[in-house]
């Protein structure tokens, strides 16, 4: 159900009452499951106590666990998982495709190409894997944009372009891991996991920097991003520069989807699956950017949560839960739109 709010100066804002109600209720979830994120580990801290301590009301130890260890590493887990999910939106209503995520199209892989080559060629430092992540991501974007352009990107040639951007990246990720001493494979292969473990702040000003930029403009352009998924055609007839809002939106999702591999890994599928998600949920037609960050966020961080206390002694990696959760899904999506004909 929407309903019309009106504003002052005449403006009239179209408000998705079930969206916001959804909103809020992934807002609460999230931050619940953050601060008993925060209180769960070696040291158990009851919840009230970590409130205490967020509120700087809690003893010298307590500070020190939270503020220093858990607490940025739950603040990169939002931040990653909002700006993954942000960026699987972006694409999936660019492309039109709910396979139009960053996993499927490659950039998540040009990010790690990137980082494997500042860890095997270079044995680089994590300022310099990061960096790396990042350049190697906008790269793989440009080249999909690049030989996806024809008079414009289109979803479908999109995808076919980052299915197959996807497969060389993976080969060339491969072949550096064979290149690579045990010392450099090892660590490579723990980064290619996907793991927030020993994240500080040293990763979440820059992620958190570059999504107080990014984000509000992602939103600017939301309006005429919605419009494109009604064609091209009704699209300039209604005065939108479509090439325009997709270079600026996908230029947008390529930093995004780069930033958030370079402080956390690959994490696979909280970009494919948090958009698909969050519109079941609102059922709303349109990109549902705002759900979709909540969303990301509540699976990263839930999904965290469960890696570390649903295996006994043994801590997973967060990338090899969402990795199954992420395949059970995706095997459900490609189940359901066959029954429904659309493949």
């Amino acid at each position: 159900m929407a309903r019309f709010v009106r504003a002052p100066g005449g403006l009239s804002l179209r408000l998705e009452v079930r969206a916001l109600v959804v909103v809020v209720a992934l807002l609460l979830t999230v931050l619940t499951a953050s601060v008993v994120l925060i209180g769960t580990g070696d040291f158990p801290i009851p919840v009230g106590d970590v409130l205490k301590t967020l509120l700087g009301d809690g003893n010298a130890g307590q500070e020190f666990i939270v503020n220093e260890l858990r607490l940025p590493r739950v603040l990169v887990g939002l931040l990653v998982g909002a700006s993954l999910g942000l960026g699987g939106a972006l694409f999936q209503s660019i492309s039109r495709n709910p396979l139009g995520s960053p996993d499927v199209l490659g950039l998540s892989q040009g990010s790690t190409a990137g980082a494997l080559v500042m860890i095997v060629l270079f044995s680089g430092s994590a300022a310099q894997v990061t960096a790396g992540a990042l350049v190697g991501g906008l790269v793989t974007g440009l080249a999909i944009y690049l030989l996806a352009w024809k008079q414009g990107v289109h979803g479908y040639r999109l995808v076919l372009v980052g299915i197959g951007v996807s497969a060389v990246v993976t080969a060339v990720n491969g072949y550096l891991i064979t290149k690579a001493d045990l010392v450099d494979a090892t660590r490579a292969v723990v980064w290619m996991t996907g793991s927030l473990n020993g994240r500080d702040w040293d990763q979440v000003w820059p992620l958190l920097w570059l999504c107080a930029i990014l984000v509000p403009v992602v939103l600017a352009n939301a309006r005429g991003l919605r419009m494109t998924e009604m064609g091209d055609d009704v699209s300039y007839a209604l005065g939108v520069r479509v090439e325009r809002v997709r270079l600026v939106l996908m230029l947008a999702a390529v930093l995004l989807t780069a930033a958030a591999t370079a402080a956390a890994g690959p994490v696979g599928f909280v970009a494919l699956t948090a958009p698909q998600l969050a519109r079941r949920l609102t059922r709303s037609p349109g990109p549902n950017l705002v759900p979709s960050m909540c969303m990301g966020a509540t699976l990263l961080i839930v999904a965290d949560w469960a890696s570390q206390r649903l295996f006994g002694a043994d801590q997973l990696p967060v990338g090899v839960v969402t990795g199954v959760l992420g395949g059970v899904y995706l095997l459900w999506l490609l189940v359901t739109e066959r029954k429904a004909g659309r493949i």
